[in-house]
């Protein structure tokens, strides 16, 4: 199970997350986010991927992001058209596409998808494109229809760990890449707390070990 840790923002708290070594940081490039990254990432180890979070951005403009930080992946929080997404995975970067889910969702919705990204993501529908800081229910994802690898994100923090053990046993898990992680690791908006993260990541692994 791999982990993300979202929403990444001063210099000197990215390099502590980073010596937990996460799979996956993620630096939002939404101006509206209080997340919004604006600086130099600095050089992180080659097994963290870093990905770049967008909503409704051009093509030029992402790519612009992408080659500027020497990105990984994309991670699109908008109404970005399979054609888009397409685009990008011929820049050689990890596409997720996220999906906000509430109480239902139509999961033929992602056919257009299955084949212009590399992994979906479900996150909690609420007024903000992601960070909301609640879940979602996740038994929905019994009606997931795909075989393509997903994200599991919205409002995900210590407490929910116990639910993510429950979650890992039940048949529509196996296609669950990674845990994202965002607000409730944080004090600050963008300042995350390294040793809540080391805890969460420990609590995780030790869960999947016992599988």
């Amino acid at each position: 199970m791999k982990i993300k840790v979202c929403g990444m923002k001063n210099e000197s708290n990215i390099l502590d997350v980073s010596q937990l070594h996460p799979d996956f940081m993620g630096f939002i490039f939404y101006k509206k986010s209080p997340r919004y990254f604006n600086g130099t990432i600095p050089k992180l180890s080659k097994d963290i991927q870093k990905i770049g979070v967008f909503v409704n951005e051009t093509y030029d403009y992402i790519k612009g992001i992408v080659n500027k930080h020497n990105l990984q992946g994309v991670q699109l929080h908008g109404n970005e058209s399979p054609e888009l997404c397409k685009q990008l995975q011929d820049l050689n970067c990890i596409v997720i596409k996220v999906f906000s889910i509430k109480d239902t969702f139509d999961f033929k919705s992602l056919e257009p998808y299955e084949n212009v990204c590399d992994y979906y993501l479900f996150d909690t529908k609420g007024k903000q494109p992601g960070g909301n800081g609640y879940t979602f229910d996740w038994s929905v994802l019994k009606n997931y229809t795909s075989i393509k690898p997903y994200f599991l994100s919205g409002g995900i923090g210590l407490n929910e760990t116990h639910q993510i053990a429950t979650f890992l046993k039940r048949p529509e898990a196996i296609f669950c890449h990674a845990i994202d992680v965002n607000s409730k690791f944080e004090n600050n908006q963008g300042l995350k707390i390294v040793d809540k993260l080391e805890t969460f990541k420990n609590v995780i692994q030790s869960n999947v070990k016992n599988l």
